[in-house]
């Protein structure tokens, strides 16, 4: 299938990392997906918050679903 024609939602699994084994929806494709996650503050000002931030890119070799994002070790 071409991922140029594939528009409505698709199942991916995420590997590795924070979010290994997580389920997830995806339309179009995208070739990385970023997760968040919360980091604890103390004492935020004005009502900031800070978020660890890990970056799965698309095994392009999976074409059905469901498809496969591995984690990015490299990632910030």
């Amino acid at each position: 299938m071409d991922a140029s024609s594939t528009t409505g939602p698709e199942s991916a699994t995420l590997h590795g990392g924070p979010a290994d084994g997580l389920r997830v929806q995806v339309t179009h494709r995208p070739r990385a997906l970023q997760v968040t996650y919360p980091c604890e503050l103390s004492s935020p000002p004005g009502g900031m918050r800070a978020e660890a931030l890990y970056i799965y890119r698309r095994d392009l070799k999976v074409q059905t679903e469901p498809l496969r994002y591995g984690f990015d070790a490299a990632s910030p």
